[in-house]
């Protein structure tokens, strides 16, 4: 697959990247880097790759997981955080997320989607990675929970407000202020996991599976419709959601090379050859 990129990914002692299907990035959270938690400059690292894959032509659907089976990803590496000071090194080397927020996806707008494949401990922004991908494909033996109040600290990396929307009040207040843990299947009740993988050994394949179904479709209808999705959960007005998607995209979409290609596999009965997006 990496002779298909058209531009070259960032390198990273924290993350693996591979490419397990057309179109599809994986990238592997290095938790022996880190003793399953991300330091800051991990943090800086994965902003920067998601930053690259939303601009490579060739990709259209991210999955992120962990290595092993122990965990996704425990949270912040709190040692170094106790360790060092702002003032020790320049923002972007010291206590600062990056736009992206914790591991570049637990604010991430972005452009393409990104499915998160939770192989163990979600565990404080290892969660809030999870609450802000796309999709959410769970280990039968994955963990949930935001435990940072039990350090004093508490979830700022955007969790509070997705989980809060997603299960509802009371269940994120217990989550996040009682520190109770969720298993795979009490995730999936509430609404924070799609689907529990058959095995443990199989989420990360499964994860790809449901990556290469979205890369099968236009690229240019994805990026647009995730806008649409995104509008709708992060703004009040369903109708201004709507208008704003509308604006941005429609005129693109329509005068796009995808679109053209879309209509006249249908009317021809033959399966659409996509191009890479250029919205």
């Amino acid at each position: 697959m990496t002779d298909k990129l058209e531009s070259k990914p960032p390198s990273s002692q924290y993350y693996l990247l591979s490419y397990p299907a057309p179109h599809v990035l994986l990238v592997t959270i290095n938790r022996e880097k880190h003793r399953n938690a991300l330091n800051y400059d991990a943090h800086w690292d994965a902003e920067a790759i998601f930053r690259w894959f939303d601009k490579e032509p060739s990709l259209r659907v991210a999955v992120i997981t962990g290595k092993g089976a122990k965990a996704f990803c425990a949270g912040q590496d709190l040692i170094e955080q106790r360790n060092r000071t702002s003032d020790e090194k320049p923002r972007q080397q010291g206590l600062a997320h990056p736009p992206g927020g914790f591991a570049g996806l637990s604010r991430r707008r972005g452009k393409k989607p990104v499915v998160a494949a939770v192989n163990g401990y979600a565990l404080g922004g290892g969660f809030e990675i999870c609450l802000n991908c796309d999709m959410v494909v769970a280990s039968p033996t994955a963990t949930f929970g935001l435990p940072e109040a039990q350090v004093g600290l508490y979830a700022a990396a955007g969790g509070l407000a997705r989980i809060t929307r997603i299960a509802g009040l009371q269940i994120a207040s217990e989550v996040a202020m009682a520190n109770r843990k969720l298993t795979a299947e009490e995730a999936q009740r509430y609404l924070l996991a799609n689907k529990i993988s058959k095995t443990p050994e199989s989420v990360v394949d499964e994860a790809v599976e449901l990556a290469r179904k979205i890369s099968n479709l236009s690229p240019d209808a994805i990026i647009v419709t995730r806008h649409g999705i995104r509008e709708a959960w992060e703004t009040p007005s369903v109708e201004g959601a709507t208008i704003r998607t509308q604006q941005e995209y429609m005129e693109k979409l329509t005068e796009g090379e995808n679109f053209g290609i879309g209509v006249h596999a249908f009317a021809n009965k033959t399966k659409p050859k996509w191009v890479p997006s250029k919205l």
